[in-house]
């Protein structure tokens, strides 16, 4: 059992909506829970924004269930399609200028430090391929290169995809896309390598049609980013409207691509290797 729950501040109870009071009574809190248990709690409003079919609205789920600590947790977000539904969530949340969130992340996780010694406070980055993997490229590296104790996680939709559909640096050679008509020209930006190399202890491609696999790697890359340093996750996350092909085709979509080049794997370093090894003696 958990210590302590999100509460709505009494003076606002009366105007809040219904759905989200339930959200918050029948939240994720105050229990050690997974995402075997989604369906046991609720992590998300019904009504969020996304579209139909989103990757995006899958792996937050995913991700909600996995939080080692969700009461004392600050989602810090950016401009894109993965900052619609932060709201929809009851949970602590930034939305920052575009590009900025690892550095916004930096100075609240050193903030919290200070105003709650005594305290964990998990701080964790949640963007789009957009936010953290070009324009916010440079904060997203400074902050691996400092070693700052948070885990940067992307949602990766390969694309740009609340805006019209243009290309970023993580959709793939050749791509067609609305807004690149001949195709993607240069290769997949390959991140995880990237931040293994910039400093973190500890990256993993993910995706969601592991599902338990996503749970437990999003949980050691908290746990591990608050001793160790800092931490990367990538998760898959196709996008109907874009890619156009129908909503309920998603999880097809995911097998897929874990059968090529988007399945699981993990970028290990010998301090992180030694970490998870604990956690697995300590169960």
């Amino acid at each position: 059992m958990k210590d302590g729950k999100l509460k709505i501040v009494p003076v606002f109870e009366d105007i809040m909506p219904q759905e989200y009071i339930d959200l918050v009574n029948n939240g994720l809190f105050g229990e050690d829970y997974g995402v075997e248990d989604l369906g046991s709690f609720k992590e998300l409003l019904e009504e969020h924004p996304l579209c139909a079919g989103c990757g995006l609205a899958l792996a937050k789920r995913l991700i909600a269930a996995s939080f080692p600590n969700p009461e004392d947790t600050i989602v810090v977000g950016t401009t894109g399609c993965s900052s619609l539904s932060f709201t929809q969530m009851a949970l602590h949340n930034i939305h920052s200028i575009f590009g900025n969130q690892n550095a916004v992340a930096s100075g609240l996780k050193r903030a919290l430090k200070i105003r709650f010694p005594e305290k964990t406070k998990d701080v964790v980055v949640i963007g789009g391929d957009g936010g953290l993997g070009d324009i916010g490229l440079g904060m997203v590296m400074h902050s691996w290169f400092r070693g700052e104790n948070f885990a940067t996680i992307m949602l990766d939709n390969e694309a740009y995809a609340n805006t019209g559909g243009q290309e970023s640096g993580m959709s793939t050679l050749g791509k067609v896309l609305n807004m690149a008509p001949t195709g993607k020209k240069f290769p997949k930006l390959s991140l995880p390598q990237i931040a293994y190399e910039s400093g973190c202890v500890y990256t993993a491609l993910v995706n969601p049609a592991d599902a338990k696999k996503l749970g437990k790697i999003v949980k050691n890359a908290i746990l591990m980013a608050r001793e160790l340093g800092p931490t990367y996750v990538q998760i898959y996350c196709p996008c109907p409207t874009n890619f156009k092909f129908k909503p309920e085709e998603t999880l097809d979509k995911l097998k897929e691509r874990r059968k090529t080049d988007y399945k699981t794997q993990e970028f290990i370093s010998p301090e992180a290797k030694q970490f998870i090894e604990r956690l697995e003696g300590e169960k």
